[in-house]
């Protein structure tokens, strides 16, 4: 993997991240709960999401090891007692992220199978780079470039929805799923909260998340290649 496509690759782990918790405080905010837009983080600004650990530090460090990368930001802050309905409204503003990067990657998708479809350089190029044949070609390629770039848009956002929607604590999917659990059992379930990060290590440290991600990865490339 060449420089050119680990920028690239970090460049759009990084927006999507920021789209990620922009929308959460969006739907907050339009749910009735302002602390987010007070803040400052209803913004694309990645300054005001970054954390230092998962938006900077572990994204290069999964890119360096050839790993797709993925992280997290600064959570949003949601007072729920600013909620009309802090259930089924928590459940809203969870599910925001992960919708906001499939649209993202929906959107990335069109534009690339419509620029697929216009330039046989590109077709051509796609098909090298997919079949890992290699990375940019040397020399100026501006719509080749464009290619990648929205290839990993695609890629990585729908990657980081999926991620996000893992029913384990503090992931969105949590929140989700807490929104439909009846209350007392959505109680006892967010217990398991302070140990939910080490949860999500272990899934990482197993390879059980790979599982989950290299299907996402091979399901792109034939659309991709079918379209």
């Amino acid at each position: 993997m060449n420089i050119i496509e680990i920028a690239i690759q970090l460049f759009v782990i990084l927006f999507a991240i920021t789209v990620h918790e922009a929308s959460h405080g969006w739907a907050a905010y339009k749910l009735g709960d302002p602390t987010a837009h007070i803040m400052g983080r209803v913004t694309l600004n990645p300054m005001a999401h970054i954390d230092p650990v998962g938006t900077v530090l572990l994204p290069v460090i999964l890119v360096i090891m050839g790993a797709p990368p993925f992280g997290w930001a600064k959570p949003v802050p949601v007072n729920p007692l600013n909620l009309k309905n802090p259930r089924r409204d928590n459940l809203l503003v969870s599910a925001a992220g992960p919708l906001s990067n499939l649209v993202v990657a929906a959107s990335a998708m069109l534009t690339l199978l419509i620029l697929k479809s216009l330039s046989p350089n590109v077709n051509y190029f796609l098909n090298t780079f997919l079949s890992g044949r290699g990375g940019l070609p040397k020399g100026f390629y501006p719509l080749e470039g464009l290619a990648m770039l929205l290839f990993y848009a695609i890629f990585l956002n729908v990657l980081l929805a999926v991620f996000n929607l893992i029913p384990i604590p503090p992931l969105d999917g949590s929140g989700i799923l807490m929104g439909i659990l009846p209350e007392q059992a959505a109680r006892r379930y967010d217990s398991i909260r302070p140990y939910g990060f080490l949860i999500v290590l272990g899934l990482l440290y197993l390879g059980i998340l790979n599982l989950i991600f290299r299907p996402i990865y091979i399901i792109i490339i034939l659309i991709l290649r079918i379209f």
